[in-house]
């Protein structure tokens, strides 16, 4: 049944955004069905991955861990005991460091209790964006938030007060405190809470594994189970959480995995040096 399958990098849809980019922190675009065939069962690394059914056949849109190493790849076709493995390649990309000096060292070196805390927290954000809601996608194009400079690009290395920390999962907006969040897309809020390091957060659920956070707000005017059409209002602005001054931190899930959101926008200014 799969034996036509094959790899490509597809052209986006015409009104789509969307700029595939195989490599960790990616998004891979690969056509796992002919046209006039039925909906395939899809999975990486044991999870469901977005599918979208254009003139010319069913593709999948995978998001790549920034961990993801460098070489082939596999989705896995079909369902549980007749799944084919379909290949796909992973180029290398080199993300800079980036260095921030934070004023609360507690940021930096949370107590034990602290670690408690963030613990739990990270395990709740990791259900919340590998929910798969199963329902149509037809746009993969994204709003940018709030409209203001880009101050730090995702998959940044970062450094906190001399120390390394995990790269950066997203992609920050300089806007000043209160300035309106907006949805990126249509989707229904999935979570609303207030976090350590995030401070003040909304998650969208854009559908299937297709999920939006925006964070350090200063308030939320959403709450969960809420539906929200593209540009909607989610909240305001803020430095909530660890932040160096007010903005906004946008991050994309696709099957689970940060992928950088500038793929899902129309072409941007170049980044900034970070705050």
């Amino acid at each position: 049944m799969y034996s036509f399958l094959f790899l490509t990098l597809a052209t986006p849809i015409a009104h789509a955004q969307l700029r595939p980019e195989s490599v960790p922190g990616g998004v891979a675009e690969i056509a796992v069905a002919a046209a006039g065939a039925p909906r395939p069962e899809v999975r990486y690394g044991g999870k469901p991955v977005l599918l979208q059914q254009r003139k010319n056949g069913w593709y999948a849109l995978v998001g790549l861990p920034l961990d993801t190493p460098v070489g082939e790849q596999q989705l896995d076709i079909g369902p549980d005991g007749h799944r084919q493995p379909l290949p796909f390649p992973v180029s290398a990309k080199a993300y800079p460091i980036q260095k921030l000096s934070i004023k609360n060292p507690k940021m930096v070196n949370p107590d034990e209790q602290d670690l408690t805390r963030i613990n739990a927290e990270r395990e709740r954000q990791i259900a919340i964006r590998s929910l798969f809601r199963d329902v149509p996608v037809a746009r993969t194009d994204l709003s940018l938030p709030a409209s203001g400079r880009l101050s730090s690009r995702f998959g940044l290395r970062r450094v906190f007060n001399g120390e390394p920390r995990a790269p950066h999962t997203g992609l920050d907006v300089a806007v000043p405190a209160g300035t309106p969040i907006r949805a990126p897309a249509d989707g229904v809020v999935s979570e609303v809470g207030d976090f350590y390091f995030n401070g003040k957060t909304v998650f969208v659920d854009h559908g299937q594994g297709f999920v939006s956070m925006v964070c350090h707000l200063s308030q939320a005017s959403v709450e969960v189970g809420q539906p929200v059409r593209r540009g909607e209002a989610l909240g305001q602005s803020g430095s909530s959480g660890r932040a160096t001054g007010p903005h906004l931190h946008w991050s994309v899930y696709l099957n689970g995995a940060a992928v950088d959101p500038a793929l899902f926008i129309g072409p941007q200014p170049a980044p900034s040096s970070a705050r």
